[in-house]
């Protein structure tokens, strides 16, 4: 095989990288029928301010998260989840989302989904001025009771009642399926449960469907299991102005979570999640990994090639920013390397 230039950010010999993906990378490879299906352009779903940060002890002023959402858009993050409308009770982290979504909902170049667990938390959204929610159901009965204490039938009672009050007021939805791989109590979860709670959503009028691997247990066969199921039960299309889509969604923070995108993106699909810094983890999931990072998706994606439109330098300030606030370094390895680099070049 023949290499062309790699559209990525390593290190070259001025100690400089490329924040931003030139359209080539490893489709300049001369024998690549194995790529031939990858997306040209992938959409980043940024879930830090929301998912990110839920699991984080000590509050986060509202002032942090609004300035963390505005470096993740103007990085071209063009898919943001801002916060989430749940009870304070169950969730203090978020009990300033009234605040978060009026001071963001008004910015430009991007969409602000929040997190709607019912009825209630749709109508309060609304109310601050959110333009799109998502619902999130489980695969697993028994996470489904711990994280939203419900089972996942009377769930999806809720979300119904959520989506059609979204479709009055011409507000899109998008669907979650957490434990999408295995659940922290049941253990591995069938292909047709993930299918099935997925074809609920889809009914419903979810415009996007996202597959939750929570507690970081997938690999390449069972998730593509999951993904298939969707597929064979009709579920929805890969892509397609006029289909529902789904899109893969894996939280564990390993080389293992590359190679589940990497296998997604042979499937065509052209959506991922992921959160600034790896922040992130589910309260409610013993045993959860965190999310991969999305400096480390970006990364990766530009390597291949495939456009985000993403800036990686700025991504990485953004980045930056919240684990200066957090006090710890960040959990993304790219940002890490590339700080690394910095400091390097600085010294000659």
């Amino acid at each position: 095989m023949k290499c062309g230039h790699v559209c990525d950010s390593r290190y070259l010999p001025d100690l400089q990288y490329r924040s931003k993906c030139n359209g080539r990378g490893v489709r300049g490879i001369t024998n690549k029928p194995f790529l031939k299906d990858i997306p040209k352009f992938v959409k980043m779903v940024e879930v830090g301010p929301r998912d990110g940060l839920q699991n984080e002890k000590n509050i986060v002023p509202t002032s942090v998260k609004v300035e963390l959402i505005r470096r993740l858009v103007s990085s071209g993050l063009t898919v943001v989840e801002a916060t989430s409308f749940v009870s304070p009770k169950w969730v203090p982290q978020l009990a300033d989302a009234k605040d978060v979504m009026k001071a963001v909902h008004n910015m430009e170049d991007a969409r602000l989904p929040v997190l709607t667990p019912n009825l209630k938390g749709f109508e309060a959204a609304v109310a601050a001025g959110a333009k799109e929610v998502a619902v999130f159901a489980s695969a697993s009965d028994s996470f489904s009771k711990s994280n939203i204490n419900c089972s996942i039938e009377e769930s999806l009672v809720r979300y119904r009642a959520v989506c059609a009050a979204a479709k009055e007021l011409s507000v899109p939805v998008r669907g979650y399926v957490s434990c999408a791989v295995g659940c922290p109590v049941e253990g591995a979860i069938p292909p047709s449960k993930v299918a099935y709670v997925a074809k609920e959503l889809y009914n419903m009028g979810c415009f996007e469907i996202s597959l939750a691997d929570t507690i970081g247990v997938g690999t390449p066969g069972n998730t593509l299991q999951s993904t298939l199921s969707l597929l064979r039960n009709k579920v929805c299309g890969l892509s397609g102005a006029k289909k529902k889509k789904v899109c893969g969604l894996s939280r564990k923070q390993s080389l293992l979570a590359f190679v589940l995108r990497f296998c997604f993106l042979l499937m065509g699909i052209s959506t991922v999640d992921s959160s600034v810094a790896g922040l992130g983890g589910c309260p409610y999931a013993k045993g959860a990994s965190g999310n991969v990072a999305t400096e480390d998706v970006v990364y990766m994606l530009n390597g291949l090639g495939v456009k985000t439109n993403v800036d990686l330098a700025k991504l990485k300030l953004a980045g930056d920013f919240i684990s200066d606030h957090l006090g710890r370094q960040s959990g993304s390895k790219t940002a890490i390397a590339l700080g690394r680099v910095t400091a390097d070049a600085s010294k000659i």
